[in-house]
Formats: C-alpha cells, sequence, structure tokens
C-alpha cells in the first residue's frame, strides 16, 4: 500500500468515526448541519473539486458529478428534516471506499508491469586508463567494449568477448532458471549479471537495444484500447446524461401528474429522494473501471510469463485465434545451422568452406552464420569484394578475384550452372566456383525443444489449423513438419510468397475466427504485419520482426504461445463475467430506487459491493495457471 493509499484510508477512518461520533450528538438543525459536514468534507473534498474541474471544462457528466449532486441533494434534505445527513457521507465512504480497492488493485497489476521497468539500466561501465567509469548507455556508441560487473544489468546489446556468468533473465523472460553464458555468446539489455565479470562488444545503440524495445512497449500497451473498452467508454458517454436526464424526470413527473390528474399530494420530498436516489445507483463505475483493469491486469499477467502484448486490443484479439502459420527458421527450430555433410567437391573441403564462407561473411541468414562458423576463422573482408545478395536463392561474390556463387538450386538454374541435384532433406547449399560447379553442402538445423510439445498443446486447447511456411526445399520443411506433428506445409518460398499464401490463408479461415503468423526474421516483418496477429520471438529474432508483431515471446519459446492464448481467453471471460454481473445488478438497483423499494444506504453499498466484487474478479487476470 503506497502513500496515496494510506492517506486514503486514514480519511476514510476519520471521516467513519466522526460520523459515528456525531450520530449520538444532539444538536439545533444548523449546527447539526455545520457538524456533518466536517466529515463529509474531509472524505469527499476531492470528489467535489473533481466535479467543479468537469463543469468547468464542460465534461459535466461523470461519476463524481453524480456522487456531488446526490450529496449534496441528500445534505438538503436532511436540514429539511426529510432524511439524514449519515446518508450523504455513507455515499461518500463507501464510494472511497470503492476506489481504495480499485486503485490498490490497479497498484498491484502495474506492479507486475513496472517489474519490467526497472531493467532499465541506468549506466554502462568503459574502462579508461585502466579505471572504469560510468557514462550514460546513450553515449556508448556501437563496436565499445563495456563492462559488466557481479549485480549489475547488461545495458546494452551485444557480444561477449571475455568471462562468463549467470544471467538472471527473469524480468525478461519469466524463467526463473539462471543462463550461462560464455564467450562468444550473443547477450541482450535487461539481464542482470549474478556473478563474474563480464565484457561485451556492444552490438547497437542503446535506443535500439532489446530493453529500449521493451520499454517502448510496455509504455504504449495502454493506448490501444480493445473493442470491449472502446464499447464501455461510448456507452459510459451515452448513459450518465441519459440516467442525469431520467433522475430529472422521476423528481418532476410523478410529483406534476399527481397535482394535474390525480389531485392528490406531489410529495416532492420523496420524489426528490428518490431521484437522489436513482442518481447514486447510475454511476457505472463498476463497468468502467473493472473492464480496462481486466485487461490492464492481464497484460500484467502475460509479462509475468514473458511474454510482452502491445495493447489490449491486440489481447481480445488473440483470444479468438484458431489459426496459426508459423515460420520455420529460428521460430520452430533452432535457428543454428551447421555442415552435416560436403558432396562432390571438385575442390579441397576446406577450401570449398572457405569461398562459401568469405562469400557469406556480410551476411546475417542463420544459415551463413552456419557456414561461418564452420570455417572457425575471422573472414578476412579484404580479400571479398562485389557481393550481391540474390532475393531467395543465395549470394555472388568475389573472392581473391573469382567470381564464387553459393545458394539454392535456384541460383545455379539463373546462372545456366549445370549442377548435381541431392536428394537429402537437409538444405542444399550449391557452391560455383568461376562459372563452374564445385560442389553441395548438407545443412541442418533441429527443431527447438519444446517444439514439439507447443504444437500439441494448441491443438489440444482448440486451434484448428497449424501451418509452416518456409523459404527451405520441400525436403527440408517435411522432415522438420512430420517431426512436430505439423500437417500442412509450403516450403520454397520467397518473402513476397509468404505474404501471397498467407492472404490465402486469411481467406480461407471461418467467419469470427483470427489467424496469427509466428516469426523472428527481417523477412517475417510484413508477414507479421499482415496478419489478424503477430507473434514475434524477442531473444534472438531481429528489430524488424519485433516492430512489426502485436505479441512478443521474450525467450523465443513456442510453448508460450498457448501460455498467451489461454491467459487472453481468460482475461475474455473475466470481462463478460463483470459485464453482465454489473448491468444486471444496477438495472435491478434501478428499478428498486425508482419504485422506492431501496433507500440510499443499500443503493450506495450495492453500487460501490458490485464495483468491489468486479475488480477483485478483475484481479485474477494476473494469475492464471498455466
Amino acid at each position: 500500500m503506497n502513500k496515496k493509499h494510506k492517506r486514503l484510508l486514514t480519511r476514510i477512518i476519520i471521516a467513519a468515526f466522526l460520523t459515528a461520533v456525531l450520530s449520538f450528538v444532539q444538536a439545533e438543525q444548523m449546527l447539526r448541519l455545520f457538524l456533518y459536514l466536517i466529515p463529509y468534507f474531509i472524505i469527499g473534498y476531492d470528489i467535489l473539486r473533481k466535479a467543479i474541474y468537469g463543469i468547468l471544462n464542460r465534461q459535466i457528466f461523470d461519476e463524481n458529478f453524480l456522487m456531488a449532486i446526490a450529496t449534496i441533494g441528500a445534505l438538503f434534505l436532511a436540514l429539511m428534516g426529510k432524511g439524514d445527513y449519515i446518508e450523504a457521507i455513507a455515499v461518500m465512504l463507501f464510494y472511497q471506499i470503492g476506489e481504495l480497492f480499485q486503485s490498490y488493485a490497479v497498484g498491484k497489476s502495474r506492479r507486475s508491469i513496472s517489474a519490467l521497468m526497472d531493467i532499465r539500466p541506468d549506466y554502462a561501465n568503459i574502462e579508461r586508463d585502466n579505471t572504469l567509469v560510468q557514462l550514460d548507455p546513450d553515449e556508448v556508441e556501437i563496436g565499445s567494449i563495456i563492462i559488466v560487473q557481479p549485480g549489475e544489468k547488461v545495458p546494452i546489446d551485444g557480444i561477449i568477448t571475455e568471462g562468463s556468468a549467470l544471467l538472471d533473465t527473469s524480468a525478461l523472460t519469466g524463467e526463473s532458471v539462471p543462463r550461462n553464458v560464455n564467450t562468444g555468446d550473443e547477450i541482450i539489455s535487461g539481464c542482470i549479471n549474478l556473478n563474474g565479470v563480464l565484457k561485451i562488444k556492444t552490438t547497437k545503440n542503446f535506443c535500439d537495444s532489446t530493453v529500449s524495445k521493451i520499454l517502448d512497449l510496455v509504455e504504449n500497451a495502454s493506448s490501444r484500447k480493445s473493442k470491449s473498452e472502446n464499447f464501455i467508454s461510448k456507452f459510459a458517454g451515452i448513459y450518465t446524461p441519459a440516467v442525469c436526464i431520467g433522475a430529472l424526470l422521476l423528481f418532476a413527473l410523478p410529483p406534476l401528474i399527481s397535482i394535474f390528474f390525480l389531485r392528490i399530494n406531489p410529495q416532492w420530498s420523496q420524489w426528490l429522494y428518490r431521484a437522489l436516489t436513482f442518481l447514486v445507483v447510475s454511476c457505472p463505475c463498476a463497468l468502467v473501471i473493472s473492464i480496462p483493469l481486466s485487461f490492464f491486469a492481464g497484460i500484467g499477467g502475460a509479462s509475468r510469463e514473458g511474454i510482452l502484448i502491445k495493447g489490449s486490443n491486440y489481447l481480445e484479439t488473440l483470444s479468438k485465434v484458431k489459426h496459426i502459420v508459423f515460420d520455420k527458421t529460428g521460430t520452430l527450430t533452432e535457428g543454428i545451422f551447421s555442415i552435416s555433410e560436403i558432396h562432390h567437391n571438385s575442390i579441397d573441403e576446406n577450401m570449398l568452406i572457405e569461398y562459401a564462407a568469405l562469400s557469406e561473411s556480410s551476411s546475417t541468414h542463420p544459415i551463413s552464420k552456419g557456414i561461418q562458423n564452420a570455417y572457425k576463422k575471422i573472414p578476412d573482408r579484404s580479400r571479398v569484394s562485389d557481393i550481391k545478395e540474390l532475393s531467395g536463392m543465395g549470394v555472388s561474390a568475389k573472392v581473391d578475384g573469382k567470381e564464387i556463387l553459393v545458394g539454392n538450386s535456384k541460383l545455379m538454374e539463373y546462372r545456366g550452372i549445370s549442377y548435381i541435384p541431392c536428394s537429402s532433406s537437409d538444405t542444399v547449399v550449391h557452391i560455383a566456383v568461376c562459372g563452374e560447379y564445385a560442389g553441395h553442402m548438407l545443412i541442418s538445423d533441429a527443431p527447438k525443444r519444446g517444439a514439439k510439445e507447443a504444437i500439441s498443446k494448441l491443438k489440444a486447447m482448440g486451434i484448428k489449423e497449424i501451418v509452416m511456411l518456409t523459404g527451405d526445399t520441400e525436403g527440408t520443411a517435411k522432415k522438420v513438419a512430420h517431426a512436430l506433428n505439423i500437417e500442412r506445409v509450403y516450403a520454397s518460398l520467397l518473402p513476397q510468397d509468404k505474404v501471397t499464401k498467407l492472404e490465402e490463408l486469411l481467406q480461407e479461415k471461418t467467419g469470427g475466427s483470427f489467424l496469427a503468423f509466428v516469426g523472428d526474421g527481417i523477412n517475417d516483418a510484413p508477414v507479421l504485419s499482415r496478419a489478424d496477429i503477430g507473434i514475434a520471438m524477442g531473444a534472438m529474432g531481429s528489430d524488424a520482426a519485433i516492430e512489426a508483431a502485436d505479441v512478443v515471446l521474450m525467450d523465443d519459446d513456442p510453448q508460450k504461445i498457448s501460455k498467451a492464448i489461454k491467459i487472453s481467453k481468460k482475461c475474455l471471460s473475466i470481462v463478460y463475467q463483470n459485464c453482465i454481473f454489473a448491468i444486471l445488478v444496477k438495472l435491478l438497483c434501478l428499478l428498486s430506487s425508482t419504485f422506492g423499494i431501496t433507500n440510499m444506504y443499500f443503493s450506495i453499498f450495492a453500487d460501490v459491493g458490485v464495483m468491489v466484487l468486479a475488480v477483485l474478479n478483475s484481479i485474477r487476470a494476473l494469475y492464471t495457471k498455466i
């Protein structure tokens, strides 16, 4: 409980105590009014102030206006001897108790998300003249060597050049088990170094690092409202003026009918009391507060699991996903390629690898990295020139003045080179030197640990169809699909082909259901944007993919997809429960207050009680059993 909560609780206790004491005090009517105004202003001064500001800013019809009008009316009735001063104070007391519950619940949800905010680094260590100097992370340039000591946060993405340590990645991924890192490993900002001293060569500016991207996503999540939230906002904008008019009619019409048609006592004070009670009951607090809170709690609960959802609109869409399309490399597979075999090489095997590695030295594609890892040397870039990447086919380059082609069979056919086909299901990389075929390599990539279980869980929870799209050969694609129990797969797709294929799949889906695409690479960004909802791998995924996606999995674990869907479904279930419950109780209370069945005590208790129950129900979205 923070200072704001403690202050409000203190006001509630003081106002309640003074009201209880004053109930035993006997005094003249004006003195009683003056005495009761003390606890009234103690508990309600902020509500009255907000109501006045609302009137001055021409935003009259809100809950503060309703509370102010109803309680001032109750004080007036008590002064006339037609009511009780305690009613006005009780209305304010119950309302503030509800506000305290709501504020505490929002704070609890916010703490789950703000745990992520603690990953923001305050400084980066740079070694100068054998002394560590602390700089603002924004001032550190790409390629700088930073030092992270035990207990410090990794400020910027980079590659470890020296040292080994255990990293606490729980704030990023929700994974409680520390991760072991060594020299040569890529490391992302936001992790906490538990032991060991690490020297890291930065690969990004701070503004482009993982921690900055995450904080930006979290800070902007609340600006993207769901359809349910937008509906409630519009509903409240129409509903509040309508009930004010209704209360006015309830006060005026029955007495006027009594005077002009029934010729009986109009009982103005009785109908004024009912109208004021009607105003108090009509306050749509439970809906206006609990619906956004449910989504906020859902996003907070997802962040605890290492799942970043960029807005409540995406949380709502995620709950209705029935079709999921996966990219293969880096999404369902490790994305760590290695050369398994070399066939039909007309030159020395090591020379073949050297030519291929030098030609691919400018590429960041996982297959290129696999070839470069096999070379086991730092490529001498001075030997390479005229590097050209041929989309969907491979690369061409000049190494020591010789033209080298490295790519798939399409590249060989495009350049008119006779090549030896291979029937292996692994990825086949053909190499040609000076226009002559030099042989091919087999590159393999294993499915991710947990990928098969992820597919099984998605099928078990009612996902109608799972599809895999890849630029790899059909043999490689089918091999991975078979291992993961994916029945539908499309292979040998260029980046633009993936978008076309996704368009076809979007046309096939049944009404009311949504399609999600899961990817990690730069070439996945257009598909992530086009899908109903895009899900990106956040740890090793490209910046473009993370930017284009609506949901980011911070530890690249495909099993988190089923967790995200489960959280979204629970959140939407809570939203619907709150809507139905609040509206039903509200209608019953409005009817009972109209006919004088309930008094203001009961009405405000029912209104605040519904709000408190709805808020407590909303908090459940923070905790979802996975």
